[in-house]
């Protein structure tokens, strides 16, 4: 174990001497107050240590003592429903030994409860062989979440000895027996360091949908399974809103959500609302099935550095016993802004606008952790991760450092736009400057599992956007009375697809959530009323009158049909629209 001495203090870094046995990335403990930091440069016995915790008061000369080991996180039962800060140190673990709501310097409490007891129930038995990631038993952690007790990575065997009962974290429940003899102890609990991803059998091509039941995404723009995603957008654009509606409301089993560097009532917020959100999967909380990581931008600016991949490590976790687990990530701008500052005191040469020139591969190192794999193991199990990266450019400026480095990497740019939330246009996603580059590889899965013109209804929606932004800019020149009839109805048609389809309630208990098989229904009736009315045009029938047709109002309503009673409401909205239709027709054949 090197021990060493503080040599200079600028900030959260520390630079120290004497430490030529240290490694790369070691965990250290400063001064006489053990605070927690960790080696991020050496020269010759020189170590560069970002301390995780606030350094005022040190000073030359102290103690700096490295423990040898990565900086890891506990895996095991008792993370569901936690609260973290960015180091993976409970909050409320730390507000009962401080007895007060502000972090006290060099609080040594553990990740996981050492006390508490959980009830193991083995899968496996005695004589079993078994491999790095194969499931020897279960611990159910809440109502909702079964942990599955995995072999660590690298330990191979056979299982000697297995027992049910109930075990605190630490407790030997098993002992696997390798080929030479040796004994390795297993429990509930496993360590893994943060900044390297966790292995897998394979990963697999990202050809099905994170359904998510917002209509924009969905249809529009989805993100896959296992694939990356970013939302950018100014302040006050529904960045949040956009990410706890995913929270909810996504086909994951768990969600990690990572609240790095947010203003901290922004946190409070979420800490306040998780608990309460219900889960509309199994009706209980969703906290239930949520790990949440707070690290807010008044905690030390070297912990947000870290949070991430604390958050990204846990994630990893639960994707390997083989759930979909969404993590969301908010704001990875505040994460950049941390690397900037540890770069500046490093002295390192700045990149463009400050940040460092790694910032590009640091962020493709977190996003490439995402995927659907094959786990490890002998039962092939398949997980996902998805990740979901708000970024908060300075002044909604897209074409800063941070935006264009995720831009490159993330294949799902949902692009919230202010002028569209000052319009009260939620969510705020901008469809002329969002892509998806998924939408190809998943064409397959929609046309089979929801309805076989998906594809195709979803270009049409996606060409009369684009063509009602083309005549606006007539409009704008020369005004609505300029437009032939038939660029009219375009207008009116891209208006109930903005109005009626993109715009969708958050706090509605209906339109908050929206099925797939609904969504089909929703551009049916829009692109119904668009053709039908596009023929009676071709008759001679006046633009206005078909523009002020009754139904037009109740296609705008499907919206606030509850799932059990759409496809009543559907055939009613299709036998009116024909019959308003076929009296426009009849009143002109009178005339």
């Amino acid at each position: 174990m090197s021990k060493g001495v503080i040599k200079k203090v600028a900030g959260p870094l520390v630079i120290a001497e004497g430490m030529r046995d240290a490694n790369m990335f070691d965990v250290v403990r400063v001064s006489e107050q053990r605070l927690i930091g960790e080696i991020i440069e050496i020269h010759g016995d020189k170590a560069s240590v970002q301390v995780y915790e606030e350094t005022s008061g040190l000073g030359p000369g102290e103690p700096v003592e490295s423990t040898g080991v990565p900086m890891s996180v506990e895996l095991g039962p008792g993370l569901i429903g936690s609260i973290y800060d960015g180091i993976q140190r409970p909050l409320d673990a730390i507000m009962e030994v401080t007895g007060g709501n502000l972090l006290n310097r060099g609080v040594e409490v553990p990740s996981l409860k050492r006390d508490k007891k959980w009830e193991f129930v083995p899968t496996a038995q005695v004589g079993d062989k078994v491999t790095g990631g194969d499931i020897i038993g279960t611990v159910q952690e809440t109502d909702v979440v079964q942990q599955k007790i995995m072999i660590p990575v690298g330990v191979a065997g056979t299982i000697t000895y297995i027992s049910a009962g109930e075990y605190t974290v630490t407790a030997t429940v098993a002992v696997v027996t390798d080929d030479r003899g040796e004994e390795h102890p297993i429990g509930l609990m496993q360590k893994w360091p943060v900044r390297r991803g966790r292995p897998y059998k394979t990963k697999l091509s990202p050809d099905m949908p994170l359904v998510t039941g917002q209509r924009v995404i969905d249809t529009l723009f989805p993100i896959a399974k296992g694939g990356v995603a970013a939302v950018p957008g100014p302040f006050g654009s529904g960045k949040t809103v956009v990410q706890h509606q995913l929270a909810k409301w996504a086909d994951a089993d768990i969600v990690v959500y990572i609240g790095c560097g947010e203003r901290g009532n922004e946190m409070t917020d979420v800490l306040n609302e998780f608990p309460e959100l219900k889960d509309p999967k199994t009706g209980k909380s969703l906290m239930e099935r949520t790990v949440l990581i707070a690290n807010t931008s008044d905690m030390p600016v070297a912990a947000r550095e870290a949070s991430i991949y604390t958050g990204i490590t846990i994630a990893e976790y639960f994707r390997d016993m083989g759930y979909s687990v969404a993590l969301m990530a908010d704001s990875t701008s505040r994460w950049a802004e941390a690397l900037r500052e540890m770069s500046g005191r490093l002295e390192e040469m700045p990149g463009e606008e400050g940040y460092p020139a790694y910032l590009g591969s640091r962020l493709a190192q977190f996003y490439e952790r995402a995927g659907r794999v094959i786990s490890l193991g002998s039962e092939g199990r398949e997980g996902a991760l998805s990740v979901i990266g708000a970024v908060s450019p300075a002044g909604g400026d897209i074409s800063e450092p941070v935006t264009q480095a995720t831009l490159r990497i993330v294949k799902v740019f949902w692009s919230l736009d202010s002028n569209l939330a000052y319009k009260r246009h939620f969510p705020a996603v901008n469809w002329l400057t969002s892509y998806s580059l998924y939408v190809d590889t998943m064409e397959k899965w929609f046309n089979a599992e929801v309805e076989s013109d998906w594809t195709e209804l979803r270009g049409r929606l996606m060409l009369l956007l684009q063509e009602e932004a083309e005549l606006d800019e007539i409009v704008k020149l020369v005004g609505m009375d300029a437009l032939s009839a038939p660029d009219r109805l375009k207008l009116e048609a891209a208006r109930s697809i903005r109005e009626d389809f993109l715009h969708q309630d958050a706090f509605h208990e209906v339109d908050t959530f929206t099925s797939l098989k609904k969504q089909h229904m929703m551009m049916m009736l829009v692109l119904a009323y668009y053709d039908q009315a596009g023929v009676a045009l071709n008759k001679g029938v006046n633009i206005e009158r078909l523009v002020n047709l009754p139904v037009r109002e109740t296609i705008g309503r499907f919206k606030y049909t509850p799932e059990g009673e759409l496809d009543k409401a559907y055939d009613n909205i299709l036998d009116t629209l024909r019959i308003e239709i076929g009296d426009e027709l009849s009143r002109k054949e009178d005339f």
